[in-house]
């Protein structure tokens, strides 16, 4: 793997296989990754290598149809993807599960422009920003994962 442009962690509340059925819920996509404004369609058979699911990412009238591809998974544990964003690039997004105690989950995600425009334009005010998304969206990760298990009142 090249030296990831955005590389950040954080604590869930919530055992690996918790945190994992946000990542295999494709439809969700939009509620935790941010700039994600909406999931078009998602592959009956998501997470499983090859699949895709198709997006809509940054603001009207400016959006972006684009699609992102499972590379690789290993249920409970890791999802690798890449996630275009064309005619700006495209990302390859490493998201590695841990346990961290009897119900908690060390989620890591690293990032890094593999194509492109935003590839060539690399830039520590980039990197800044791309880190700074990611932090919000393991944030947004790790509500829905919490509240997933909690019982119903």
């Amino acid at each position: 793997m090249s030296p990831a442009v955005a590389i950040v962690q954080r604590t869930v509340q919530a055992p690996p296989e918790q945190v994992f059925r946000v990542l295999a819920d494709g439809w969700s996509y939009s509620d935790w990754v941010v700039g994600t404004v909406h999931v078009r369609d998602v592959d009956a058979d998501w997470p499983a290598e090859g699949s895709r699911l198709h997006h809509k990412a940054g603001p009207w009238p400016l959006s972006l149809h684009d699609s992102s591809t499972v590379l690789a998974v290993t249920p409970d544990r890791r999802l690798k993807l890449t996630a275009g964003l064309w005619p700006l690039g495209e990302a390859v997004v490493d998201i590695h599960l841990e346990p961290a105690g009897p119900s908690a989950t060390k989620v890591t995600m690293h990032e890094d422009f593999e194509r492109g425009p935003l590839r060539w334009a690399r830039s520590k005010l980039n990197d800044l920003v791309l880190h700074r998304r990611n932090i919000e969206s393991l944030r947004r990760l790790a509500d829905i994962a919490e509240r997933s298990g909690r019982p119903v009142r």
